[in-house]
């Protein structure tokens, strides 16, 4: 987790001082806006942010969920410092810290997703003196099984034709294997019976030469 320091306390020390002379201006959140998870699984809800003043101890991150059939909004985790995980409800023991905000990041995770989790969430961050602009918003879908997009059916079409061009390539290096074998086959055979057919004419001959002998 992340405590504190003396260089956090120097930022913090400055940041203060900036508050009067820095122009207030808006922090830029940027979320994936839809996610698609299965049942069961965990998820990393990804936030991360921009902003014109230093990041010091003044920041602070709030993550909300409002279900997608209506209802209150629920707190589902808050970031001043330190991380602080709700106590109650039902994100209690499921999410946990997984940002960093030196790096401007204020991502959570959220384990063993279940079908009433589906909804949107929404993350805040507050960077003093930049406490204006959107709020990030993840639209959630908890669902059975993940349904193929496009992505999915050209990544399977790409991979399906490397794997033909493969099985090709291995079908023509059998054949050319093959067929040399084949033809060496071919070849000994010729040497093997032009052997015995030399050996044939010389006991034909050897006969000859001893029937003349005979005479």
């Amino acid at each position: 987790m992340y405590g504190k320091s003396p260089t956090r306390a120097v930022r913090f020390l400055l940041g203060l001082q900036l508050t009067a002379l820095w122009p207030i201006a808006a922090v830029e959140i940027y979320t994936p806006r839809v996610l698609e998870a299965v049942n069961g699984t965990d998820i990393r809800l990804k936030c991360t942010f921009s902003s014109f003043a230093p990041v010091g101890d003044a920041l602070t991150v709030t993550w909300n969920f409002r279900p997608r059939d209506g209802g209150p909004e629920q707190f589902v985790f808050y970031y001043h410092v330190d991380p602080f995980k709700p106590m109650s409800g039902r994100f209690k023991d499921r999410v946990v810290w997984d940002g960093n905000p030196e790096r401007y990041d204020v991502s959570i995770l959220l384990w063993k997703l279940q079908f009433d989790d589906n909804g949107t969430y929404t993350c805040q961050v507050k960077n003093p003196p930049d406490v204006d602009g959107l709020i990030g918003e993840i639209q959630l879908s908890v669902v059975q099984t993940v349904r193929f997009s496009e992505i999915h059916f050209l990544a399977l079409a790409i991979g399906s034709a490397c794997a033909l061009m493969v099985i090709i390539v291995i079908v023509v290096v059998l054949f050319q294997h093959f067929r040399k074998k084949r033809r060496a086959e071919r070849a000994h055979k010729v040497v093997e019976i032009k052997s015995k057919e030399e050996e044939k004419l010389n006991q034909e001959k050897k006969a000859s030469v001893s029937l003349e002998y005979t005479d």
